[in-house]
């Protein structure tokens, strides 16, 4: 099949677009009203002023960059309706501000076209831009950037093309340089990317910073050049403010620590599945003769934010949760250090992402696009990779179903979702090459298994529970969601481990 037979990423993008404009009247959150303010905040008020402004409750939290980058947008949207750009008017939505708004994620996501299409241009064979094509287009069409960023509301497209962009750069040694300095500058748009960070040190400590012949020779010039561009590149971001000694008041909005174990909406990771368990053992405890804390009873079901404890399971820190992300962060690691290839490069990227996600501390269901991103990159390497893939898929696209709960969107992301997952497993199912190694027959099953899954829990969870139980024991299709999404999430990365450590 040739891969002209292919539509291309152009064309895809601008049915896309077409369609995101018809969501324009569609559920927006909270988020769609934390960009209107800072807008209004960058607009309104001095730079000195951006990191101090507290009128709403959604203050800025986001890296120099992204304020920037606000700015700059409402320069643009002054045009459109002023009363946007008043810090006091809050909550402020008119038709033209949600116009305003809703394009400029379809247009700032044009990156993210931009970087997917450089993917593809570097593949030399028919076969290689075949599958590159398709996994591009499934980045582009991802249900999870159409769940959160053209319904819900947040500029991850444009965000995640920067890093695609980054990880394409280092497919050649001359982009090298460009590379760390491209993902320098995401670090200062978003700093949740700092959990990918470790795999990018050290491939650019390996690949351009020590030599290729031997890990003692230090390539002192390539240094220079990597530390100085990184070194201007924190300047340009953070300069300004710490002119003013505004560092610590800009860092304290970054990293808000008093805040639980589990976000408001469990994200599917390790932690989900230990709440899960403490849920369980609550039942079972009493006739085991366990102490149960009665104080914790209602802690986890409730869901709140910074209200994370256990009623029968050990309360957790969020130092072991440091510990346990680094732990699983260093094993790729050190694989990348020792074979600093490409495909390893993107792996340990990946497997970066999977670490925090899983045992990171008040993980956002969102940050599950930091694993899927990068591994649509390689899921087409062979079909080893696309077994690990498949359930990933699944359970991360399932898991953000909760973020839209009103009842106008609901055949849009079940429908939107299933559509993508058949098109796209099935497309890569026909051009993952076979593997020179066996294939896992047992994990082949639990992904079949997994997917037959998720059709029945969608249904039961988006309509049976309600009608059902009506408004008792809410919290239960989310503890469903999260934890079977958890599994999902969890058996991917246990694949994937299995995959980067015996690919050679």
């Amino acid at each position: 099949m040739a891969v002209e037979s292919y539509p291309s990423i152009a064309q895809c993008a601008l049915v896309a677009a077409a369609f995101k404009i018809l969501l324009f009247p569609a559920y927006k959150s909270t988020d769609f009203e934390v960009h209107r303010n800072w807008l209004a905040i960058t607009n309104s008020l001095p730079l000195w002023d951006w990191y101090y402004e507290h009128t709403s409750e959604w203050t800025l939290d986001y890296p120099p960059f992204f304020a920037y980058f606000e700015w700059t947008m409402s320069k643009v949207a002054a045009l459109v309706d002023p009363a946007m750009l008043h810090v006091r008017n809050l909550n402020y939505d008119s038709w033209e501000t949600v116009c305003f708004q809703r394009s400029s994620v379809i247009v700032t996501e044009l990156f993210l076209v931009f970087a997917l299409q450089k993917f593809v241009d570097l593949c030399t064979t028919p076969t290689a831009k075949r599958a590159a094509t398709a996994a591009a287009i499934s980045v582009l069409l991802s249900p999870g950037l159409l769940i959160i960023d053209h319904i819900h509301f947040q500029y991850n497209g444009f965000l995640y093309g920067i890093l695609v962009y980054s990880l394409v750069l280092a497919k050649k040694k001359s982009g090298l340089l460009s590379s760390g300095l491209v993902f320098a500058a995401l670090l200062c748009l978003k700093h949740i990317y700092a959990y990918l960070a470790p795999a990018y040190i050290v491939f650019l400590l390996r690949s351009y910073c020590l030599s290729h012949k031997s890990v003692f020779r230090i390539q002192w010039l390539n240094c220079i050049k990597l530390g100085g561009g990184i070194g201007a590149i924190l300047a340009a971001a953070f300069g300004p403010f710490a002119l003013k000694n505004q560092i610590p008041q800009i860092l304290s909005r970054l990293f808000p620590f008093a805040r639980g174990l589990c976000h408001a909406y469990w994200a599917p990771n390790v932690w989900a599945l230990y709440s899960f368990a403490d849920r369980i053992l609550i039942h079972v405890a009493p006739r085991l003769g366990w102490h149960v804390r009665t104080e914790a009873l209602n802690s986890v079901t409730r869901g709140l934010v910074g209200d994370t404890s256990f009623a029968v399971l050990p309360d957790v820190s969020p130092r072991a949760c440091f510990a346990l992300t680094i732990i699983f962060q260093v094993l790729p690691l050190m694989q990348l250090f020792v074979q600093p290839t490409w495909d390893n490069f993107v792996g340990a990227v990946t497997l970066c992402g999977y670490a925090s996600f899983l045992f990171g501390w008040h993980v956002h269901e969102k940050a599950i696009l930091l694993v899927i991103i990068p591994f649509s990159l390689l899921a087409l390497k062979n079909r080893r990779y696309l077994s690990a893939f498949r359930p990933l898929a699944v359970a991360g696209h399932v898991s953000l179903f909760p973020l839209l709960f009103t009842p106008a969107e609901f055949p849009i992301k079940t429908v939107y979702t299933i559509f993508w997952l058949m098109l796209f497993l099935l497309t890569f199912d026909s051009l993952a090459p076979a593997s020179a190694r066996a294939r896992f027959f047992l994990f082949d099953r639990f992904s079949t298994l997994y997917i037959a899954v998720s059709i029945p829990l969608i249904v039961y969870c988006s309509l049976v529970h309600q009608l059902v139980f009506g408004a008792r024991y809410e919290f239960l299709p989310l503890m469903f969601t999260s934890s079977y999404s958890a599994i999902g999430v969890v058996g991917s990365w246990v694949g994937f481990l299995v995959v980067y450590f015996t690919s050679g």
